[in-house]
């Protein structure tokens, strides 16, 4: 999916409308088959919930957050998304 994601900014960048029809659709047969995805507010609501949990504050205890934070949204969280609310969250 996200090879897909990518290729497809790629095609728009370009121009190419046969390939953005066509990777649009590959995207949305993908989709049917993967786990709905955690949104933006849902992610920040678990980072605040184990930022408690872990009593995280700076970036140094970025490591040691994620290990804990990592296996809760597994598999329904782009971990990007993650890492940037996390990096966001801690001074």
């Amino acid at each position: 999916l996200k090879q897909r994601r990518d290729s497809l900014a790629d095609f728009k960048k370009g121009g190419r409308e046969d390939l953005i029809e066509q990777t649009e659709a590959e995207i949305a047969v993908i989709e049917g088959y993967l786990p709905k995805q955690l949104s933006e507010e849902e992610i920040t609501a678990i980072v605040d919930e184990t930022i408690a949990e872990t009593g995280a504050s700076t970036k140094k205890d970025m490591g040691r957050l994620m290990k804990v934070l990592m296996p809760k949204v597994k598999g329904i969280a782009d971990g990007k998304l993650v890492s940037r609310i996390v990096g966001s969250k801690l001074s």
